[in-house]
């Protein structure tokens, strides 16, 4: 399965963006600028539009659904797990393939972690750049329970981290024999999760493919663009930060982001998104009778 952000010119980021017109919301989730839908002049960039369907479904690219987008620098996909099944004529792997383009977009090294389940699952995940790989061995001779209160530990099970700027995952399930599990586990699985959403009750040994739902939420880190500060502010006219905001830097070492000044809450990314917190306290006298 290949999912795709195609890459695409972005034009020039606009902070004064007007948004009366603009749609906020699609379906159940909100799209705040820099992000955009429906009229491309309500994003920040060719890179912020995103697919709003008839179906009030929100899309990033080709086939990658959005559950979620913060200011903070995040956004949430539902993707799908690679896997591979035992029958009586052989196995045929399933394998699972996503790139975000060369945009600002790149898969969260803090908040996904790669995860494999079975008894004789052998996982692979590479980039397209051939510059990341890693693998890891799930093996176990009887049922596991796959549960949160039973931590993931090499028995029916094997995790392995990800790497800084990671744009592209190439995920592959491989097995070899289920002679001695066959009763209880036939299919083993790959994935990249969000640790903190990841339930391991949805994995049990015994689960089999189910027509396209075996997927899981993954955290994407998104930046303005992959600047830094002082190139960005030297070009007032592209400049994405609003009044009372300022430039910061993502964990991630790549590119920039807006941030409210202290004092001041909203959206950063806004000409005057920015506002100051009120500090008024509501102080009404209380009268004894």
């Amino acid at each position: 399965m290949l999912l795709s952000l195609w890459p695409v010119a972005a034009s020039t980021a606009r902070s004064d963006v007007k948004r009366d017109h603009c749609q906020e919301k699609c379906g159940n989730v909100s799209v705040p600028y820099p992000f955009g839908i429906l009229e491309r002049s309500c994003a920040m960039n060719d890179y912020f539009f995103l697919n709003c369907n008839s179906n009030d479904e929100l899309f990033l690219g080709i086939g990658m659904p959005i559950s979620n987008i913060e200011l903070e620098g995040t956004l949430t996909l539902r993707i799908a797990a690679a896997f591979s099944c035992y029958n009586k004529t052989g196995i045929a792997p399933v394998s699972m393939s996503m790139t975000l383009g060369s945009g600002p977009f790149m898969f969260s090294n803090t908040r996904n972690i790669f995860t494999a389940t079975g008894c004789d699952t052998s996982a692979q995940v590479t980039n397209n750049e051939s510059t990341y790989g890693a693998a890891c061995l799930s093996l176990c001779t009887e049922n596991v329970e796959m549960s949160d209160r039973n931590p993931c530990s090499g028995s029916g099970c094997c995790q392995s981290s990800i790497p800084k700027g990671l744009k592209s995952l190439n995920i592959l399930s491989s097995t070899l024999y289920y002679t001695n599990v066959s009763r209880f586990n036939l299919c083993g699985f790959a994935f990249l999760a969000d640790n903190k959403s990841l339930n391991f009750s949805d994995w049990p040994l015994s689960r089999t493919p189910k027509d396209g739902k075996d997927a899981t939420d993954v955290v994407i880190e998104w930046v303005v663009e992959n600047k830094t500060c002082e190139q960005a502010e030297a070009n007032t006219s592209a400049y994405a930060c609003g009044a009372n905001a300022e430039c910061t830097y993502p964990e991630i070492d790549q590119g920039y982001r807006c941030s409210c000044n202290k004092g001041f809450e909203g959206n950063p990314y806004l000409k005057d998104g920015c506002k100051a917190i009120s500090t008024v306290k509501n102080n009404k006298k209380k009268f004894v009778f």
